[in-house]
């Protein structure tokens, strides 16, 4: 089911204003952060509108997180970060997703927790679908 006012739902000129579609996983499909401050962020949107890890099953949650897994394996070997960091949220946009973000040693907000938008580094469409050849590639 999806819904209407839902970004990753509806994809499209809404997903658009934050994601760079990367490709379709298993369980839902990969977008590039368009924010780029921490180089090689991503984010795993699940194939269906629901909340909470707990409205799927435990084969579906399982399958959610080798996703998850597949992903970060691919993000250490194209962007090297030193950390991987991790985020499911959703207050406003209640869709399960999980952030994927890498962490650089002395990089920004290096020993803390990563700020959602920060709105510091954009790219351009070139560069984003060079990193998502690069994350295909590696996936």
């Amino acid at each position: 089911m999806k819904d209407p006012n839902c970004a990753y739902c509806m994809q499209g000129e809404l997903v658009a204003k934050f994601g760079y579609p990367v490709c379709e996983m298993e369980t839902g499909v990969l977008y590039l952060f368009k924010e780029q401050s921490k180089r090689g962020r991503v984010i795993l949107a699940y194939k269906e509108h629901v909340s909470e890890l707990i409205d799927i099953s435990d084969d579906e949650r399982s399958a959610f997180f080798a996703d998850v897994a597949k992903v970060s394996k691919a993000v250490h070997k194209v962007f090297n970060p030193d950390k991987v960091n991790y985020g499911a949220y959703g207050d406003t946009g209640c869709h399960l997703h999980m952030h994927i973000v890498p962490k650089y040693n002395g990089g920004d907000e290096w020993g803390g927790t990563f700020a959602m938008n920060p709105d510091k580094v954009y790219l351009t469409d070139e560069e984003y679908e060079d990193m998502a050849v690069a994350i295909r590639a590696a996936l």
